[in-house]
């Protein structure tokens, strides 16, 4: 088996190292109960998906980066396409913003620990 891909890792919930454990509990980000539960250590390799206490203090801006890249590519959507209609862009990036948090909020978990942790082949785990 080939190395992991880390933007596969990202946007699918899984494990950085490995890109077969699941990095959240559950699979969806709109679960009320558990979108934010992490596995401490992914199921299947065992990597310590929480390497320090406040480590995923630097999420905080891998999440910041996604709110502001998602405004601008919206906001370019709406000026070259809709111009007439700028007052809905306005009432609607809130809501928006909104229903994108618990999303936003995963993948940058997901993309902090992807900076950190180098993917590991089944062939180089097992040597």
């Amino acid at each position: 088996m080939a190395k992991p891909n880390k933007i596969y890792s990202v946007l699918f919930n899984k494990c950085p190292r490995c890109g077969e454990g699941d990095f959240f509990v559950t699979k969806s980000a709109y679960n009320l109960r558990n979108f934010d539960k992490m596995n401490r250590y992914c199921p299947h390799c065992g990597a310590d998906l929480v390497p320090e206490p406040g480590f995923y203090q630097g999420a905080l801006y891998i999440s910041y980066a996604l709110y502001v890249a998602f405004m601008v590519i919206y906001f370019l959507i709406f000026v070259n396409f809709f111009r007439e209609y700028l007052d809905y862009f306005l009432a609607s990036i809130i809501p928006m913003l909104v229903i994108l948090t618990p999303l936003f909020y995963r993948m940058a978990r997901r993309t902090w620990l992807a900076l950190f942790i180098k993917p590991v082949s089944s062939e180089e785990r097992s040597a």
